[in-house]
């Protein structure tokens, strides 16, 4: 089977490169599931239940968050009626929503889907992701044949270490987080497909999604400025995997960064 995950989608210029792209993906690159990391998707800074049924409208099949997970209020109340949304399981007991979830695809096959966040350089004060990861593989025990792992961490010593913490034990390890794709994808020694950072879906003229005018003014000033998704052309960027069903081992993973010009695609 193939997996499709996509990187952090940063507001309205990345969903419109989700709605424009994923279809033809997924037919050409016979995709059988969809996961997407979308704690930008809503403006440059969380999700709101609107967003999140578009983004399923569009394809999707799971979403995960992040860091911003809680930046839209409206999520807040929503979150637990949300089925195909995974907030990071290494939040504090007692937070709304899911860490993890289990999806039976269209082939049979069970996908689970657990999103954690890391510690290292993180605003967010998380649980120890590595023992989380442990919890939740406890509780997918029987019930999934392949588990991919979004994990949502500034460090690529973090990223990397618990690729090798679970390897053997997850289909996937892809960060997500840095909206800048790394070149490091793998197949660890005991079947799990690692990838540091998948990369990010929005607009490429900017820094990490924000309009560029207003980041250097953030850094040359160091006074508080208004972030804004920027305008101009996007990018597309995701990773596929292909897991052995049975096992589920990975077999291959490889990028995808799709670009267009100021012109169109």
């Amino acid at each position: 089977m193939r997996l499709l995950f996509i990187g952090d989608i940063v507001g309205k210029p990345g969903r419109e490169m989700v709605r424009e792209v994923l279809s033809r993906l997924v037919h050409e690159q016979a995709i059988d599931a969809v996961v997407a990391n979308a704690e930008n998707a809503a403006g440059h800074a969380g999700l709101t239940p609107a967003v999140a049924a578009e983004l399923l409208q569009a394809g999707v099949d799971v979403i995960t968050l992040g860091d911003h997970a809680w930046d839209r209020k409206e999520l807040i109340p929503a979150i637990d009626g949300l089925t195909e949304v995974v907030r990071p399981a290494n939040y504090p007991p007692g937070v709304p929503g899911q860490g993890w979830l289990v999806k039976e695809l269209r082939n049979g096959v069970r996908l689970g889907v657990v999103n954690l966040l890391g510690r290292v350089f993180m605003r967010v004060q998380a649980d120890d992701p590595f023992r989380k990861a442990d919890e939740a593989l406890a509780e997918l025990r029987g019930r999934a044949d392949v588990v991919l792992v979004d994990f949502h961490a500034e460090a690529t010593s973090e990223k990397v270490a618990l690729g090798w913490y679970l390897d053997g034990r997850v289909s996937a390890v892809l960060g997500s987080h840095t909206h800048v794709q790394t070149a490091d994808e793998r197949i660890l020694p005991g079947g799990t497909a690692c990838l540091s950072d998948a990369g990010m879906t929005g607009p490429s003229d900017s820094v990490l999604g924000v309009e560029k005018s207003l980041a250097l003014e953030r850094f040359l000033t160091q006074m508080p400025v208004r972030f804004e998704v920027a305008p101009g052309p996007r990018q597309f960027c995701a990773a596929v995997v292909d897991v052995e069903p049975e096992s589920g081992r990975a077999t291959a993973i490889r990028r995808i960064f799709l670009r267009e010009n100021a012109r169109g695609a």
